[in-house]
């Protein structure tokens, strides 16, 4: 679907950029930019500040890599929240799908990914230095495997197993009520909250 210049190069530019996003067609995109148009001016422009604010101003916590607004994110600076406790998971839509379970009160650390040799991913592009930094300090009692039923995120969990098997440290696995191939963001809030509840320990 292609808009000419009889739409308007500006109408033409808006789409190309909605659609540019996951998940968005040309007909969506075509809804939203339309939709803008018919909106005020200050609200477009909040619109568009909250967009550039997004990108300017996120920082990525120092400890565990989630977003947030200052060095620390929410998480990690939060006292209530049980810091014997770590749980890996691949990407940050990971520990919202999490939080809104309710069933973890612990931190968490985020890979940015899992090893895929098919995608040219190595250990060494993951965010793993800084989680062996964490665990050498000596307070984590617990890790928790939260990354994908899937053969790289299973290869993941075995390649940070190696690695920290000898420590001191449980290791566990969500349940397998998460199906074989689903990610956590695509799974339904009570069946990852039983996930996460019933973790068992990791074995090869």
């Amino acid at each position: 679907m292609r808009f000419d210049n009889k739409s308007g190069k500006f109408l033409e530019d808006a789409i190309m950029q909605f659609s540019s996003l996951p998940g968005i067609g040309k007909k969506t995109a075509l809804r939203f930019a339309l939709h803008l148009l018919r909106r005020p001016e200050t609200e477009v422009e909040n619109f568009a500040n909250s967009i550039l604010s997004l990108k300017k101003d996120t920082k990525f916590c120092t400890v565990c890599n989630n977003i947030s607004d200052n060095e620390l994110c929410s998480l990690c600076s939060d006292k209530t929240r049980d810091f014997s406790k770590i749980c890996i998971v691949e990407g940050i839509h990971d520990i919202m799908a999490l939080e809104s379970t309710s069933q973890y009160n612990g931190l968490y650390h985020v890979l940015g990914g899992v090893i895929s040799p098919m995608e040219g991913i190595s250990p060494s592009d993951l965010n793993l230095a800084n989680l062996f930094t964490r665990l050498d300090q000596g307070n984590i009692q617990e890790v928790i495997f939260a990354l994908p039923a899937t053969m790289e995120g299973d290869t993941t969990n075995y390649f940070i197993n190696r690695k920290i098997e000898n420590k001191n440290i449980e290791i566990t696995v969500l349940a397998r009520g998460v199906a074989i191939g689903d990610e956590l963001q695509y799974t339904d809030e009570i069946t990852l909250g039983q996930s996460i509840i019933n973790r068992k320990p990791f074995t090869k």
